[in-house]
């Protein structure tokens, strides 16, 4: 099978995280620049998040169950609708709500939901995607496949490109199936010392590491650099 072109595009601090108090500081500004409008070069036409992101920066919040009348197809995956542009959210256990089945970002197209859960989802939430009109693709495992997930989102929504974007555990899942075909990185020109996350997390101490040939470097506005590798 075939699988949709992978990158993993990430803006990370001098010290690889991808979050912290720096991205707020001035000296910043170029790199964000940078970084956004590399993202909109790309033109991916998937990006995808893990539950933390997903819940920091685009859920309306957390998923409070209610009575809901279950049907029995609602443990197969379901396809809403097809549109331009997704934005496929790893979410295992079925915990983020949402105000509606696309995602608004200013300067960026609008994007259908995609969530990602694993078989140990509960109905009642499926149910509630569903009332949503969100699509929604079921792991036979507890544990999330990226090779099935690549497969399946290709032949159900036709997606070419996808983009990995965060957090560190979503992006480190894809790396450790060999399925990141291209790593951009902008590197804003500070040092983040609080504790934070990196752009790949191992979920457990069983990582190995991968190596990538390094394709372009490039001095950016703001002192900011941009390292492209591939696999």
């Amino acid at each position: 099978m075939k699988y949709p072109k992978v990158i993993c595009h990430m803006l990370t601090s001098m010290n690889g995280k991808i979050d912290g108090d720096y991205m707020s500081n001035k000296e910043c500004t170029g790199a964000l620049k940078a970084y956004n409008q590399i993202r909109t070069e790309y033109d991916a036409q998937a990006v995808v998040y893990g539950q933390v992101t997903m819940k920091e920066g685009y859920a309306s919040g957390e998923w409070v169950s209610s009575n809901t009348v279950i049907l029995n197809d609602h443990r197969e995956d379901h396809i809403a609708l097809h549109t331009s542009y997704y934005i496929v959210s790893l979410d295992p256990k079925g915990t983020l709500a949402f105000d509606s089945n696309f995602i608004e970002r200013k300067g960026r197209p609008s994007a259908h939901i995609i969530q990602v859960v694993s078989s140990s989802v509960s109905d009642a939430y499926l149910s509630y995607l569903r009332d949503k009109n969100i699509s929604y693709i079921i792991s036979e495992s507890e544990k999330i496949d990226c090779c099935v997930l690549l497969e399946k989102l290709r032949t159900y929504f036709n997606i070419e490109k996808v983009m990995i974007a965060g957090g560190g555990l979503c992006n480190d899942s894809f790396l450790q199936q060999d399925l990141i075909d291209e790593i951009s990185l902008v590197i804003a020109p500070l040092s983040e010392s609080e504790k934070s996350a990196t752009s790949f997390e191992a979920m457990d101490h069983h990582s190995m590491p991968k190596s990538f040939h390094l394709a372009d470097v490039k001095r950016l506005d703001g002192d900011a650099a941009w390292l492209v590798y591939k696999k």
